[in-house]
């Protein structure tokens, strides 16, 4: 279930609209809890153990900014000069303006049984005072492991999705879009070295849950052991062993993609998110609270505060014509409402009473975390 304030009238904060996008989210709460579970893959589940990615990092240069780069940056004027250096060109730092170039970081990440010779895509992030990364090359620079060893290498064009235009400054004036000093260079990194990777060890394989729940672990053991009897052992919250039947003795990469095909249904906690940020609250169809009584009202005051002109009377040769601020208090209390969450005690239970009372999102909040407060609320509630 999700409400979103973006999305719904009715929940944005000082609007209390009882009407469309109320009976929306009702109506929205009773198909998620009348449908049906649907079971998943395997593969969309888990991972295998030993076939994880991998990050890698660098430091480059992206070259040919038309004076957008660094200003002065003593380590970008360093790194131009050991380039310059790696070509015969022994340049003092000092002597290098390097307006034209920005110091990066380079970041990746590079799957299992990736090959030398493979591509993958590089972010690239300045980490100097550039102002724009747009129309920049980056410069050969390697990407290294946690291990130290270089994995690959990137060099190309960046490509930012956005601009940065206007002279700016005093009289000047600006246009941005989106954020021009973090790019991407499209299969920008060719693999050079290949990570290695065992994900049959014993004739066995273990997979591992993406969210570790000992009821799914089981029902996925369950579903293993339907199509392949006594093949699959749930050894914890997040770990399955699978051992390979004798008929895919020799052909691993086959049980592999027959094990990921297998569907079961997993679990879900029942949990509360609320991202205050961007006022979103989602809950899980698991959520259940005790029967209770909620009361909602709000109390709103309003201070504003004008300026306005004294004038002196007409041939008043002595009088000024003086501001004079004026003050103004308002205070709007809405009326409270009273609702009893009856049985079945579910989160479609809730919602309808909370729709009753035509609460905003950030009044949904803080009714949330009040009935985690009292004992009512029988699930995680995690805030943002």
């Amino acid at each position: 279930m999700m409400f979103n304030s973006p999305a719904t009238q009715w929940m944005r904060p000082g609007k209390l609209r009882r009407s469309g996008g109320c009976c929306l989210v009702a109506i929205l709460v009773s198909l998620l809890a009348s449908a049906p579970l649907q079971a998943s893959r395997l593969k969309d589940l888990t991972i295998i153990e030993g076939g994880r990615d991998n990050q890698l990092v660098g430091y480059g240069l992206v070259v040919g900014l038309a004076g957008d780069g660094d200003s002065s940056a003593i380590s970008t004027l360093r790194s131009v000069a050991n380039v310059l250096q790696r070509y015969g060109l022994t340049v003092n730092p000092a002597d290098i303006k390097a307006k034209n170039v920005a110091a990066v970081m380079l970041t990746t990440e590079i799957g299992a049984f990736l090959k030398p010779g493979a591509r993958i895509d590089v972010n690239v992030a300045s980490m100097g005072d550039a102002k724009s990364l747009q129309g920049g090359v980056l410069l050969q620079a390697p990407l290294i492991g946690g291990d130290g060893r270089v994995y690959a290498v990137a060099q190309g064009p960046v490509a930012i999705g956005g601009f940065l235009g206007g002279a700016g400054g005093s009289g000047g004036a600006t246009v941005q879009k989106n954020h021009p000093t973090v790019g991407n260079i499209s299969s920008g990194a060719i693999v050079e070295r290949e990570i290695p990777a065992a994900f049959v060890r014993d004739n066995t394989v273990r997979l591992l849950l993406h969210n570790p729940d000992f009821t799914s672990a089981s029902r996925m053991a369950e579903a293993i052991n339907a199509k392949w009897a006594s093949s699959a052992n749930p050894i914890d919250s997040a770990t399955i062993a699978v051992s390979l039947p004798a008929t895919y003795r020799g052909r691993d990469v086959a049980f592999i993609a027959d094990l990921g095909e297998i569907e079961a249904i997993p679990d879900t906690l029942a949990r509360i998110v609320i991202n205050e940020r961007t006022g979103t609250i989602v809950a899980t169809s698991t959520v259940r609270l005790s029967q209770v009584a909620i009361a909602h009202g709000s109390l709103t005051i309003t201070v504003s505060s004008n300026m306005g002109v004294s004038q002196p009377n007409s041939f008043n040769n002595s009088g000024k014509t003086t501001p004079v601020r004026s003050t103004q208090t308002d205070v709007n209390e809405t009326k409270g409402g009273f609702q009893i969450v009856n049985d079945p005690p579910t989160i479609e239970r809730l919602a309808s009473a909370l729709n009753a009372l035509g609460v905003s999102t950030r009044e949904m909040m803080a009714i949330f975390q009040t009935l985690k407060r009292s004992g009512a609320l029988q699930a995680e509630l995690v805030i943002n």
